[in-house]
């Protein structure tokens, strides 16, 4: 199953008959859930409905923006709302007569006004051939989206796949540094035995300060836990499909491990310093993966 972005953009052009055609566009991007937007000519509220049934069953996240335009073909056999127009002309009189003001009502601004304008008498039938025609195009249309929302996904697992061997190859060069993370924190140990034998020796102190350094000395949980987790995303990349929110927890904990590693690190003569260098590139390589994940369905 293929990873799908959150990005897309896909449209189509039908002439339904000589008077009645259309463009139907849809825009995709990211967003933490499904949210979906709807521009519909007047009228077509039964469509709106039946449309966002056929979304959520093809999408899982995303803010999606359909726009529906008539072309202006569409538009030639069009006339006025009487009723409307009548009584706008109507209160406008009252209101001059009412308030002894002068002045005469514009033709262009009464038009404007919603619902002014609107088809003849085969408007009913038009609109429905346009939602017939509609929900028969719905379906590539969202087809073509996925598609191009698959190959967006396609780009962004190869990105990912490169931050995850970085990330791996950071942990390999903490893990070979071990050795001397732990010969650093013997002779530091060392040296607080040496001055805790001196006249003010506090056996209690002692104590809780090795057992800090020997909590401290051991990275190899933080470790271990990366490159689980490095190796669980692999296996969520490859698994596809509804992956975002599961990759961008997983990205916490990583840099979690992270963060712990230079907490423990730190400070650290020596090659400590080189760990620092690949802790700080972890977390680099975690922040550029939660910026494209943020993309991903």
């Amino acid at each position: 199953m293929p990873l799908y972005s959150m990005t897309g953009f896909a449209l189509v052009q039908v002439r339904v008959n000589p008077q009645l055609n259309y463009t139907m566009s849809l825009k995709s991007v990211n967003h933490r859930f499904l949210d979906l937007q709807f521009r519909l000519p007047a009228g077509l509220d039964a469509l709106e409905m039946d449309l966002r049934r056929l979304f959520k069953e093809a999408l899982v996240r995303g803010h999606v923006e359909l726009t529906l335009t008539l072309d202006r073909s569409a538009q030639q056999r069009g006339g006025y709302n009487r009723e409307l127009v009548s009584g706008y002309l109507a209160a406008f009189e009252e209101a001059r007569r009412e308030h002894g003001l002068e002045g005469e009502p514009d033709l262009n601004s009464v038009l404007r006004l919603p619902g002014a304008l609107q088809s003849d008498g085969g408007r009913d039938e038009d609109l429905a051939m346009l939602a017939a025609s509609v929900l028969e195009q719905i379906a590539p249309l969202l087809d073509k989206l996925k598609s191009m929302r698959a190959r967006e996904g396609e780009a962004l697992e190869a990105v990912l796949l490169n931050t995850l061997d970085r990330l791996a190859e950071a942990t390999e060069g903490v893990a070979a540094l071990r050795p001397e993370i732990e010969k650093r924190y013997q002779e530091r140990l060392a040296q607080r035995l040496s001055a805790a034998t001196g006249p003010e020796f506090n056996q209690q102190r002692l104590l809780e300060e090795v057992a800090v350094l020997v909590e401290r000395s051991d990275v190899a949980e933080e470790l271990a836990r990366m490159t689980a987790h490095v190796a669980h995303f692999r296996e969520l990349l490859q698994s596809g499909g509804e992956a975002g929110k599961k990759l961008d927890f997983l990205l916490q904990e990583m840099n979690r491990e992270a963060n712990t590693l230079l907490s423990k690190t730190g400070g650290v003569s020596g090659k400590g310093t080189r760990v620092t260098e690949l802790g700080l590139a972890m977390k680099a390589e975690i922040e550029k993966a939660r910026e494209q994940i943020q993309n991903v369905e």
